[in-house]
């Protein structure tokens, strides 16, 4: 029997959690019975009562597992670390606010089945707030024109992973992941399924814009070149134009000493135009250090503070009447 892993991560979803596994559950209880599975969830250092209740989950369902870490390592760091610990057949990652339907696991492991090692959703619409959607549909364009690897619009990491993919995640040693671009650059041949992004079941969204501008930097500088050359290109052409304005000054004040009054507004209107130049790319340079920097400390991604249920067997079947009430009420909520 094949074993399907489902990595589940959390931060501060303390209303979540119950159905999320209630609801994976009862999808391998019907429609995937034919399989076996591992729920696996990774909190990262949620301060509710997230690890509570998935302390009492674990207790009455052997199939689920769970790694605290240590510390919050951040919303692209610890996820891939989860995936790195999964050992399904394939394995599947979805976020535990139900914003991504769990209904489409069973199209992923039929395409799966099907014969593609990576199946993705992608978001064609969605119910989260019209503004943060607009702002990634600019970001997806203005990174798939400059990026060097064909970059994937409206994937958020929801999709399925064969175990050979996984293993390319294990073999990686990158301290500072980028899903989506590592799908791209270093995945199989993948299938997409459209989805409409739901609204969340319970709790505050942790997409804060600057997370989303955490992401779209590690994006930008990981698989694009074009910003730095344009660094240069705009030196050369505003040195150029500097150079040929100070000829052009120097020889009109000779040939008309006293009729040509040089005044002080172009020397103004130059040095703030070439200064704010020069301002934005020295910030864009720093976002490119920067990520070498991480790169190079080479930290791990994520430290553990506690696993449960990794020493017991995942196809272990769980008779325990509390769990099939857990179970009706996470579906009833």
């Amino acid at each position: 029997m094949k074993k399907i892993s489902v990595l589940v991560p959390t931060y501060n979803e303390e209303g979540n959690v119950e159905p999320m596994a209630a609801a994976i559950d009862n999808l391998f209880q019907n429609e995937l019975k034919n399989y076996s599975y591992e729920l696996i969830f990774i909190d990262n250092n949620s301060k509710d009562t997230t690890r509570v209740k998935l302390r009492e989950i674990c207790k009455k369902n052997k199939n689920v597992k769970a790694i605290f870490n240590a510390n919050n390592f951040g919303w692209m760091r610890s996820p891939i670390y989860g995936l790195q610990q999964t050992t399904g057949d394939c394995t599947v990652l979805l976020c535990a606010d139900f914003q991504e339907p769990v209904e489409m696991i069973p199209k992923f492991v039929e395409e799966w089945e099907n014969g593609y090692k990576i199946v993705v959703g992608i978001k064609n619409n969605s119910k989260e707030s019209k503004f943060f959607y607009f702002l990634r549909s600019c970001y997806y364009k203005l990174i798939g024109k400059f990026a060097t690897v064909e970059q994937i619009e409206h994937f958020t990491g929801f999709g399925l992973y064969d175990k050979d993919f996984i293993q390319v995640l294990r073999d990686l040693h990158d301290p500072m992941p980028y899903i989506k671009g590592i799908v791209a650059e270093l995945g199989y041949k993948r299938k997409e399924i459209e989805y409409t992004q739901q609204e969340r079941k319970s709790g505050k969204s942790k997409g804060s814009f600057w997370n989303l501008y955490d992401t779209a930097m590690l994006g930008i500088t990981s698989y694009t070149k074009v910003f730095l050359r344009l660094a240069t290109i705009f030196g050369f052409i505003f040195s150029a134009l500097s150079f040929t304005g100070a000829v052009v000054f120097l020889i009109l004040k000779l040939t008309m000493w006293y009729k040509f009054p040089m005044g002080i507004a172009p020397i103004l209107i130059g040095m703030f135009l070439i200064g704010a130049v020069q301002m934005f790319f020295i910030g864009l340079l720093g976002e490119y250090i920067l990520n070498i920097n991480t790169r190079i400390m080479d930290r791990p991604l994520v430290i553990e503070e506690e696993r449960l249920n990794f020493d017991i067997g995942a196809d272990s079947k769980q008779e325990d009447q509390n769990w099939e009430d857990l179970k009706d009420d996470g579906l009833e909520q």
